[in-house]
């Protein structure tokens, strides 16, 4: 794993830390926990809107994009982007998050189970969401790459 990667996890699980802020990695970085090869584009977290403005102070400097209403055809949901030293940070709020469906003819109400497996990545202890949860919301996506993630995860969960 990049150095940036593990700079910028440890970084950002420190201030959740600090501030009692439950959180839950997803996304691709969650699928290479689980075993997915492809490369890493950015950290996925997250986190109860509410929150936002208690880390705000601490990630400002850092910040790319929100906090704001984020919305694309495939997503729905409050964010902040951060860069951090080259590392990109997604923090999505999960108070009113939604994505669309692979057709993209309705929106799903993101259900964000608190169920998370403890890992430990580099020394830094992580939070990182159920392979479970992770491989059904992937299975709503599209693009050849979230069928590599669902396979490896479904290789983790096989052996585990």
């Amino acid at each position: 794993m990049e150095t940036k990667t593990i700079d910028a996890l440890k970084w950002i699980v420190g201030i959740f830390n600090r501030y009692n802020v439950p959180y839950r990695i997803g996304g691709g970085f969650a699928a290479k926990l689980y075993g997915s090869p492809r490369s890493l584009r950015d950290i996925d977290f997250s986190i109860s809107e509410k929150y936002f403005s208690i880390i705000l102070p601490e990630i400002s400097e850092f910040i790319t994009y929100g906090p704001g209403r984020y919305k694309d055809a495939k997503w729905d949901c409050e964010l902040i982007t951060l860069n951090y030293h080259g590392q990109e940070i997604d923090i999505s709020g999960t108070d009113t998050i939604r994505m669309s469906n692979k057709e993209r003819t309705k929106w799903l109400h993101v259900s964000e189970s608190t169920e998370t497996v403890d890992m430990q990545v580099e020394g830094i202890n992580i939070k990182v969401m159920n392979p479970e949860d992770l491989a059904g919301y992937k299975r709503e996506l599209d693009g050849e790459h979230q069928l590599v993630d669902i396979q490896a995860i479904e290789d983790y969960i096989a052996k585990n």
